[in-house]
């Protein structure tokens, strides 16, 4: 019996091995910790675990803080307490460690509440990603596929060979597939079918990338030259509406200047008041140009008068010299 069976595992072994030599072996492998991490279901359930987690050391953290508390009142009142007292407290202090780790090991221990719930919210979506992953091998003829996270040692792994992003867009594509109209899974589907042929195809995977960044970039420059004649337009725009401004509040000013009877002012009234409103940023402008023009004048003339002034000085100063000179002379 024994030589039956390792006759048979012989003939496997060189079965497989001439079925190598006519075909060359398809490798690949998954990355289980990448591919968790960028499913939308598994996140939004590990944000809630992560939220538990905090409020589970929260509680610890509150223990640790009442058991130091105990220990910092026995020690400033152990010379006044008796040997019996002494020891029912720290018997009580005791009690509440071990009440504290035992949580903690609950909680948080290789077989607690944490390691428990993770396990339980991964399953789900590990079965998904065993169930693509046998598809992937059978639609492309792969002979093994292996995973980087688990306990096998991976030394060395070349990214090419690395299918997780095809694992997660299978999944999100059974997601979106619910949502989908038949046209749209049309469309998805000849999505699909061109991502898979980029997949099988280096080569075309490389090329597709300098496509998407030529057109990323051509997109970018068009939004920008888009952006640059926008801003020229409603510059234009301001400045036209600017001297529309400007011309209506100058004609507003000769007309109340040279109407003085009632009738005239009546009918001018409502051109007035519409006008206005479109002149009153030109009028702010000008107030404010005849500010600046103020504030200058003053400065100046400060400026001049503070020269006047330097000047003067200099020239007392002087003809006190002089004076000095002559009287030392004489």
């Amino acid at each position: 019996m024994r030589k039956q069976f390792l006759f048979i595992f012989l003939s496997l072994i060189v079965a497989n091995t001439n079925e190598a030599q006519t075909r060359s072996t398809r490798i690949g492998y998954i990355d289980m910790e990448y591919i968790l991490e960028n499913v939308s279901d598994y996140k939004e359930a590990k944000s809630q675990l992560d939220l538990k987690a905090t409020k589970w050391k929260q509680e610890i953290e509150i223990k640790k803080l009442e058991i130091n508390k105990l220990k910092e009142t026995l020690k400033t009142e152990k010379a006044l307490l008796t040997k019996e007292l002494i020891e029912e407290r720290e018997t009580e202090i005791k009690f509440l460690e071990n009440e504290m780790l035992e949580y903690q090991q609950k909680q948080f221990g290789v077989d607690g509440n944490l390691m428990h719930q993770k396990a339980s919210l991964a399953k789900p979506i590990q079965d998904q990603v065993f169930t693509a992953v046998q598809d992937i091998a059978e639609a492309k003829n792969y002979d093994f596929i292996f995973d980087k996270s688990s306990d096998l040692t991976m030394l060395f792994s070349a990214k090419r060979f690395d299918i997780s992003d095809q694992v997660i867009r299978i999944l999100n594509r059974a997601d979106k597939r619910e949502q989908l109209t038949k046209k749209q899974l049309k469309e998805q589907e000849a999505k699909e079918n061109r991502e898979n042929e980029i997949d099988e195809n280096p080569a075309m995977a490389d090329r597709q990338k300098a496509l998407d960044a030529r057109k990323a970039a051509r997109d970018k420059l068009v939004a920008d030259r888009k952006l640059e004649q926008e801003a020229k337009r409603k510059e234009y725009e301001d400045k036209r509406n600017a001297i529309a401004a400007e011309k209506a509040a100058k004609k507003n000013g000769t007309v109340s200047e040279t109407t003085k009877t009632t009738e005239t002012t009546q009918t001018a009234k409502p051109v007035v008041s519409t006008e206005q409103t479109t002149a009153e940023p030109a009028v702010n402008k000008a107030e404010e140009r005849q500010k600046l023009y103020d504030q200058r004048k003053k400065e100046l003339e400060e400026k001049r008068k503070k020269i006047l002034e330097e000047r003067e000085a200099a020239k007392k100063a002087k003809e006190a010299e002089t004076q000095k000179t002559n009287t030392t002379n004489n």
